[in-house]
């Protein structure tokens, strides 16, 4: 079971990583054979490697500056739902709505994210 605690520290983890865009930050979050999945851009990264490489191409997303609210939804045993805004000065306003499934030591076995551009 992960902790709602827990959960805080991974997206913590996450912004910090989305911040650095360094491969140290980035896979310290997922385990070897993660999964990431995102809709509606069909995004399917399988393994912490694809993720990486996938993530860092994204760099230039945060041209200009962003930022990113969220807010835990729910825990439900290895499993949480997290809710956020992130605010791109290049891309717009995207609502995000994520589930996350971690293994027992904290780290992202399944991510799957749903973007909504507002």
């Amino acid at each position: 079971m992960v902790t709602e605690d827990q959960v805080r520290s991974w997206v913590e983890g996450y912004v910090r990583a989305w911040t650095s865009n360094s491969k140290k930050d980035i896979a310290a979050l997922f385990t070897p054979q993660a999964e990431y999945h995102e809709w509606p851009y069909e995004t399917d990264w399988i393994g912490r490697d694809a993720i990486v490489e996938g993530w860092q191409g994204r760099a230039s997303w945060q041209e200009g500056g962003w930022d990113f609210d969220w807010t835990v939804l729910a825990v439900n045993g290895d499993t949480a739902a997290i809710e956020g805004t992130g605010r791109y000065k290049e891309l717009g306003t995207f609502a995000n709505l994520w589930t996350v499934t971690f293994d027992k030591n904290g780290r992202c076995a399944v991510f799957r994210m749903w973007n909504n551009e507002i």
